[in-house]
């Protein structure tokens, strides 16, 4: 084992960038807690989490795929620095209303959260490889991927401790302050300007043909997309942990671990994220990372005890982070430098829309037949999906570090 590979941090650009995603990491992580807590709390309901999903899901798409665009066509820091600032409004109007506790401003919130949050996932994704030389992508991903899930690790778990003692306001707020850090830190980024062009509805249509023609890009983005949709079953946890291992209504240490489980997993992954800087076969790594991912959901879905539960996500998560890390490289050194905008709101909309997805998905078949038989059930859906994929595009498992 190797440990973290640090190279790409001594590029001054990247250096910027990774500082602003460590810490959007953790002003992230308590309104990821607290959002669907609240909601639950409110409704008493997943399927109420569901919705907010949908509507969630709808912004990431629409912004997610326009940023992509202008992403290939304007200053990527100006775009970092819109998408921030829409992120630290939807924390104020949060924390604002979390006094009011009105379910029909929280919805407009989650929508304003899911608008600036595609904008500001796409243009990270497409100012990395930018910044960064090729072969030393994994090792940039790597870094991305592990300052992301730090935060997250200690986030969800103080979230679950805190919402019965201060109350979910206070949560919003910490994310607001997080916020300003990071708006200062885009603010040093240098300028990265790209050829103007004209035409965003011409360019997303030049974007999707590309993309249609690439096998491969095709194929990562259905295996993670069946890694997220199917096997991410987050609406779930706040259901999961009061009724399965006896956690107390509105919150507690029970869903504070179920939340952590995954980042953690991540989190230990990526400490010997070296390992991987060198590795060539990225397209077997990524599929065999997300069958092995559908098979640790299986074991949540079927977990009797609380400590099982965090141990099958705590596995999950470590996989992940392999997933993520070639899924990232491959779409970054497969696509053409006038292309990886676009192709990267795609891969946003997977990414970031897809566990939102899923909280449709598995809040409503919650609801239906019950959390742990959702829970396998999406797991088991999400490997087979996986190896038809393998079977129908083989030339994903033989991909290697170069297209």
């Amino acid at each position: 084992m190797k440990l973290i590979d640090r190279r790409p941090l001594q590029i001054p650009a990247f250096r910027r960038l990774w500082t602003a995603s460590a810490v959007a990491a953790v002003g992230g992580s308590f309104s990821l807690v607290a959002v669907p807590t609240q909601l639950f709390t409110l409704t008493g309901s997943s399927a109420t989490v569901g919705v907010s999903a949908v509507i969630s899901t709808c912004a990431l798409i629409v912004s997610a795929l326009g940023s992509g665009a202008l992403s290939d066509t304007m200053d990527c820091r100006r775009l970092l620095l819109a998408g921030n600032a829409g992120l630290g409004l939807a924390y104020v109007g949060l924390w604002l209303n979390a006094e009011l506790d009105s379910v029909a401003v929280l919805l407009v919130l989650v929508a304003l959260y899911g608008l600036s949050f595609g904008v500001t996932m796409t243009t990270m994704g497409a100012a990395v490889p930018r910044v960064v030389p090729n072969e030393q992508l994994v090792a940039a991903n790597s870094l991305s991927a592990l300052t992301r899930y730090t935060g997250a690790v200690v986030g969800p778990l103080l979230a679950g401790l805190l919402i019965p003692a201060v109350g979910l306001g206070t949560l919003y707020l910490l994310d607001s302050v997080a916020m300003l850090v990071v708006l200062w830190a885009v603010g040093k980024l240098p300028a990265m300007p790209r050829p103007r062009r004209r035409g965003i509805a011409r360019q997303l249509g030049e974007g999707f043909r590309y993309l249609a023609r690439e096998r491969i890009l095709v194929a990562i983005l259905v295996v993670d997309m069946a890694a997220m949709v199917l096997a991410m079953p987050v609406a779930l946890f706040p259901e999961l942990a009061e009724q399965a291992y006896g956690g107390s209504a509105g919150g507690g240490v029970e869903l504070g671990l179920l939340f952590s489980a995954y980042p953690t997993g991540v989190l230990l992954a990526g400490l010997m994220s070296g390992t991987f800087s060198r590795a060539r076969r990225h397209g077997a790594l990524m599929a065999s990372a997300a069958t092995v991912w559908g098979g640790c959901v299986v074991v949540l879905g079927l977990a009797a005890h609380l400590w099982i539960a965090v141990f099958a996500l705590v596995a999950g998560g470590a996989v992940n982070f392999v997933l993520s890390t070639f899924r990232n490289t491959i779409a970054q050194a497969y696509t053409d430098e006038a292309m990886r905008g676009r192709i990267q709101g795609a891969l946003t909309v997977v990414l970031m829309g897809g566990p939102q997805l899923a909280n449709v998905v598995h809040g409503f078949a919650g609801a239906w037949i019950g959390a742990q038989w959702a829970i396998g059930i999406g797991g088991a859906l999400a490997a087979l999906t996986v190896l038809l994929v393998l079977r129908a595009v083989p030339e994903l498992w033989r991909y290697g570090d170069s297209p």
